[in-house]
């Protein structure tokens, strides 16, 4: 979760109070609050608002939209990530070496709301444009977008003020500044699944999903245009970035062009072009970025609570008294515990364990939140394990799965293969879902059918029917109905369904000259859902919008009161409507909901304990790794280090992109734990290197000192996030 500028907020407070010259509270109280912060507040709330809406459905997307694997569709999610991370380098340069604060906003901006309304376009069936190559552009010119703006708004809201005169309105925007970008992502990200889950053109609306955000985001660039007039625009001075990366280049190629000429530093081989003070601030720098080399595995698990998390929640139950939590709303858990956590750890942990010497310095905790993270994924392993006792069985290469349903009131008795004889129940089913097959074949199983019971009960049976063959194909779901008319066959779904949200079809044979009618679903006298009914077998599969109880109608007829249809349950309602043998004016009609695939047995709320540790770890770890880049490195390198914070998300979600780009483990939950374990490993290995590490002590002003003396000044910054 973005807290972006905390730090300086925090320092900028701090410095307030305790500088001795009061001279500029006066000059402060004859300056105006700058009008210019609403615009550049609204625009990072719009902003905001577009980039977690987008985020929060977009696995989804990439998987029930444009029919990604689970495993693509993490990739895809986590290399635009780390391209959202990466451009903030490109932003930084373009903004202080080029085009400024201003314009580089504004620039970005547009090319962030076409790619956000490419997206929308791209998941609007009717138009017919090319969804994947479409979708992947729109998120690469987001990626840009969001990525460029993100190193320059909270700097050019700074230029607003006139400091020190205004360092106090200065702390205020950043609060503001950080309320709004907490707002809009708490806002969105509860927002946007709710608008997912309405119906607009299938059964999904992600266009709609993803037209919201870029109407914010068309929103937020009218707005901060029209602050133009207001705004103080500080031109360009030339990046630091670029200036490190040419002195270490420099001094590199020295180094290599004069072997024999020896140094007390290899930078200092850059001392022929390069000033004293940016070499010495650079080593300073490089100390501190040399920390961050293990850290990128911590966004590697952090960033995945909207990639596979998602996915976890879809196979678990959402289903609050008549609420229905979706899989994508649980992402909001983590910015609702950030606003709760931080001011906990911030008036309470951390002075308790400052007090017995414990988790007080920086580095101490950002090693403590790197093992909280390795303990989310321990539970996030155990809640897959409890998840594989209740997946379905799938078939596999090697064997096939056989299911025969009965569609009539009476026991029907199958010979298969001349086997022991097997009885498929009235309206029931019968299944083999282990049969050996060939590879790249299929098997043909003979059988011999027992209608004697349905002929008694006034079933028409056809007479070439109680013989035939039945196929299996390797690594698929053949099911088959049995009708008066003889067998159907279809191919079965029998995983869980997309997004968690129950399915059924209908298996109702109309005898012949019977009207064509409609399966419906009725709760409390509404007719919730409707399924055609004529006499083609099978339906489609129709997704519930409202998982619950539902009386079972077949036209105007009852079959069943009060069904439980759950979250990813696969249901099918067989049956029949045939004439009365003994009245040929009436109708007897039949049926029962079967059970293909179990619903979801365990609750989402099993998933809280690892939100809140990985948010644990969030405090501890994100909050906390600016507060020591910020403290120890020299003033002039900043905003070096924060690029190098942003570049860590980066390869962390690449991290993920390799991982699942070389699928180590078929089983999920073997992943889980590899997170886990890797994150311990090399988080054991910075806990070493920072026994090593020396702590820089901030230099003072010299009035800030002598206030110090005289104990009216508060030791310490306070943390930035990033």
């Amino acid at each position: 979760m973005d807290t972006t500028t905390d730090l300086l907020r925090k320092r900028s407070e701090n410095e307030i109070e305790d500088h001795p010259d009061n001279q500029s509270n006066v000059e402060e109280k004859k300056l105006k609050y700058p009008k210019s912060i609403f615009f550049i507040v609204s625009n990072e709330f719009c902003e905001r608002f577009c980039y977690y809406g987008m985020r929060t459905v977009l696995a989804l997307y990439l998987s029930d939209m444009l029919k990604y694997s689970e495993d693509d569709a993490t990739m895809i999610y986590h290399v635009f990530t780390c391209f959202v991370y990466f451009f903030p380098l490109l932003g930084a340069i373009i903004s202080d070496s080029w085009l400024g604060k201003f314009r580089t906003i504004l620039y970005v901006s547009i090319i962030y709301a076409v790619g956000q309304l490419l997206l929308s376009a791209s998941a609007a069936p009717p138009l017919h444009i090319p969804q994947r190559a479409f979708s992947l552009l729109g998120l690469f010119m987001i990626a840009v977008g969001t990525g460029g703006i993100k190193p320059c708004v909270s700097a050019f809201g700074g230029d607003q003020f006139i400091l020190p005169q205004q360092e106090r309105y200065l702390a205020t925007f950043f609060s503001v500044f950080y309320f709004s970008i907490n707002t809009g992502s708490l806002i969105s990200t509860l927002l946007t699944p709710v608008i997912r889950e309405t119906k607009c053109f299938e059964d999904n609306c992600f266009s709609l999903a993803f037209l919201v955000p870029a109407i914010l985001m068309i929103l937020s660039i009218v707005i901060f245009a029209a602050g133009k007039p207001l705004y103080k625009i500080v031109k360009p001075e030339g990046n630091l970035i670029v200036q490190v990366s040419k002195c270490v280049c420099h001094a590199i190629h020295n180094k290599i062009r004069n072997k024999g000429n020896k140094r007390d530093h290899w930078l200092d081989h850059a001392d022929d072009t390069y000033d004293n003070k940016l070499i010495e601030d650079t080593k300073a720098a490089l100390r501190v970025l040399k920390l961050f080399i293990p850290l990128p595995i911590f966004w590697a698990l952090y960033d995945q609570q909207g990639s596979q998390w998602t996915f976890q929640a879809t196979r678990m139950d959402g289903q609050i008294g008549s609420f229905v939590l979706l899989p994508d709303q649980l992402q909001a858990v983590n910015p609702l515990l950030i606003v709760i956590f931080i001011p906990i750890f911030e008036t309470c942990i951390y002075p308790f364990f400052t007090r017995i010497h414990m988790i007080d310095t920086p580095l101490k905790k950002l090693v403590v939140g790197g093992f909280l993270a390795s303990l989310a994924f321990v539970a996030a392993g155990l809640v897959e394990l409890g998840l594989e006792s209740t997946h379905p069985e799938l078939p596999t290469l090697g064997s096939a799965q056989i299911r025969i349903f009965n569609t009539m009131n009476c026991p029907v008795h199958l010979t298969i293969n001349e086997k022991a004889p097997v009885t498929v129940n009235p309206l029931s089913k019968w299944e083999d879902l282990k049969v050996n097959v060939d590879k790249n074949g299929s098997i043909i199983l003979s059988y011999e059918a027992d209608f004697t019971t349905c002929k008694d009960m006034g079933y028409d049976i056809n007479d070439t029917f109680p013989k035939g063959n039945i196929t299996a194909a390797e690594a698929t779901a053949s099911s088959w109905v049995i009708t008066p008319e003889g067998l159907t066959h279809y191919k079965d779904k029998v995983d869980k369904p997309d997004r968690g949200k129950p399915v059924v079809r209908s298996l109702i044979y109309l005898a012949p000259n019977v009207n064509s009618t409609s399966l419906r679903f009725v709760s409390q006298d509404k007719t919730i859902m409707s399924i055609p009914v004529n006499r083609s077998l099978p339906s489609e599969l129709v997704p519930f919008d409202n998982p619950s109880e539902y009386d079972v109608y077949l036209g105007t007829e009852l079959l069943e009161e009060k069904v439980s249809f759950r979250l990813g349950g696969v249901y099918t309602v067989v049956g029949s409507k045939i004439f009365n043998v003994s009245d040929v004016n009436s109708l007897v009609v039949a049926g029962k909901t079967i059970t293909v695939t179990p619903p979801n047995k365990l609750h989402m709320a099993l998933m809280l304990p690892q939100y809140i540790i990985i948010t644990m770890a969030e405090v501890m770890f994100s909050v906390t790794g600016l507060q020591f880049a910020f403290t120890q490195a020299p003033e002039s390198m900043k905003s070096l280090l924060q690029a190098g914070w942003l570049l860590s998300v980066a390869f962390g979600n690449l991290i993920v992109v390799i991982i699942k780009g070389s699928r180590p483990f078929e089983r999920q939950l073997l992943e889980i734990f590899l997170y886990a374990g890797l994150m311990a490993v090399i988080i054991a290995i910075f806990a070493v290197m920072t026994l090593f590490y020396k702590y820089v002590e901030p230099p003072e002003d010299e009035d800030i000192a002598l206030e110090r003396k005289k104990g009216s000044v508060n030791e310490g910054y306070k943390e930035e996030e990033k």
